[in-house]
């Protein structure tokens, strides 16, 4: 009896493990430049394609009717909190790996090439944003 709880222990332990490696959830990044807590950022799934919008800003200059100025596509004059940075990755079958979609600079305006790749059994999330053969790459921290 006691080697079945064993195997349900690890079964289930498995199972939460493989459900935190994904970036579904809610992410906190840092500025590049001063290393400060910037942003949370919700990223969710719906029909196997991940968003990600800014649910709290954390910078000291932030103000709650910022607006994104430099968007040009459809998110121009939206405010930042609640802006849909993240759009369009898919997982890459047979990897932890989300790419495919764009994630989008509210300072500069810019789109950039996404790939997503949680490290660490899930708790910090590599966000690699690119143009071409530049670009660079931020550690995101999992809050939930």
């Amino acid at each position: 009896m006691k080697k079945a709880w064993s195997a349900l222990f690890f079964v289930a332990a498995a199972g939460l493990a493989a459900a935190q490696a994904t970036p579904v959830g809610l992410w906190r990044n840092v500025d590049d430049k001063t290393g400060e807590a910037k942003a949370e950022v919700r990223i969710v799934e719906s029909g196997g394609v991940l968003s990600g919008k800014i649910e709290k800003r954390l910078l000291e200059d932030a103000r709650p009717g910022d607006v994104c100025i430099e968007c040009s596509d459809d998110r121009k004059g939206a405010l930042v909190l609640g802006l849909e940075v993240i759009r369009g990755a898919k997982k890459t079958e047979g990897k932890d790996v989300w790419e495919g979609g764009k994630i989008l600079d509210p300072e500069s305006g810019r789109n950039y090439g996404l790939r997503m790749t949680p490290i660490d059994g899930g708790k910090r999330l590599e966000v690699r944003g690119s143009f071409g053969p530049f670009g660079r790459t931020q550690t995101w921290t999992r809050l939930q």
